[in-house]
């Protein structure tokens, strides 16, 4: 059995290229660091990688992070700047016994040392995003934070390995050095090839208050369906904050077990995902939360190629 999921619509091309490595017996992290780096190539996906947004002062801080289920080796990158695939800097980390999760400065250096690819990862369409932002702001009173989709994946190899990773550019004009949970265990992401593995994505300061990755993985090795397991951690999550704080951010998570089953599950409207497994080809699937079951419906192509449309349409500065 093999199978990959991943969060958003972004995802399908590089999870399609995995899927195909793993039909051929590859390992869980080359198919995993293939997929998620096709999402940081693809320029106009502005939340990953090349083309991510800028932090308020127009910089473009990557965070990623990379862990292997079979020896719990963990790899993280944050704040990290002018470089290229911040995945492939995380599962480099991972080999490391110490010194596995590096920021900001140290984790450049790192990069530089190892040879990994200098390249400025801010766009000339990226700075239209941000001065238009800028403007909207001023104007209207906006929330900066939005259009934070980090890429999440979770795979499965024919060997029985799992891996679990995630890169994102952040919040959308955060502050310089923000950190959100993507690269945190536990909390963006968390495997254990003895049981199954789950990542997420949404407003990290929320995510990071339950250590929700951890917490499904949990329920799965209690015997849950990664469906169950999903949704019982997200709309206790989501209670959860609304109780203590007024209001809960937005919180959606997939998952797989050492089985190849899987579950999504969000407390918002429009959560997309892809998942390709040795019965299911590379496909797009829309969720919503009903009174606390989820929904999962494939993506239609009318709503595929209005996803694609938006997004590489030409920009102006207003």
């Amino acid at each position: 059995m093999w199978g990959i999921i991943a969060t958003w619509r972004m995802a399908v091309e590089g999870i399609t290229k995995a899927d195909e490595m793993l039909k051929e017996g590859a390992d869980a992290g080359d198919a995993i660091e293939t997929a998620i780096k096709e999402v940081e190539d693809f320029p106009y996906y502005k939340s990953v990688g090349y083309g991510g947004l800028p932090n308020e002062e127009m910089e473009v801080e990557l965070d990623a992070a990379y862990m292997d289920g079979d020896t719990l080796d963990i790899g993280a990158v944050a704040a990290i700047k002018d470089y290229a695939n911040p995945i492939s800097i995380a599962r480099r980390l991972s080999h490391e016994k110490v010194n596995c999760m590096l920021v900001g400065e140290g984790a450049e250096k790192f990069a530089h040392k190892e040879g990994f690819e200098r390249k400025n990862m801010l766009t000339d369409r990226a700075k239209i995003h941000y001065r238009n932002r800028v403007k909207e702001v001023q104007q209207q009173e906006i929330k900066p934070y939005s259009g934070h989709d980090t890429v999440g994946m979770v795979c499965l190899d024919t060997h029985g390995k799992m891996t679990a990773a995630t890169s994102t550019s952040g919040l959308f004009m955060k502050k310089k050095g923000r950190v959100g949970d993507s690269p945190i265990s536990g909390s963006g992401f968390y495997v254990d090839s003895k049981v199954g593995g789950a990542s997420a994505t949404g407003l990290g300061e929320d995510l990071m208050k339950g250590c929700i990755s951890y917490e499904i993985v949990r329920l799965m090795k209690e015997g849950m369906h990664p469906q169950e397991a999903c949704e019982t951690a997200v709309n206790k999550l989501d209670e959860e904050l609304k109780e203590r704080r007024g209001k809960a951010g937005d919180l959606s998570l997939i998952a797989m077990n050492n089985k190849g089953e899987w579950g999504v599950a969000t407390n918002i409207e429009g959560f997309s995902f892809a998942i390709a497994t040795e019965n299911e080809k590379p496909i797009v699937y829309l969720t919503k939360n009903v009174d606390g079951k989820c929904i999962h419906e494939v993506a239609s192509q009318e709503w595929l190629d209005n996803y694609m449309k938006t997004r590489t349409a030409p920009l102006e500065e207003k």
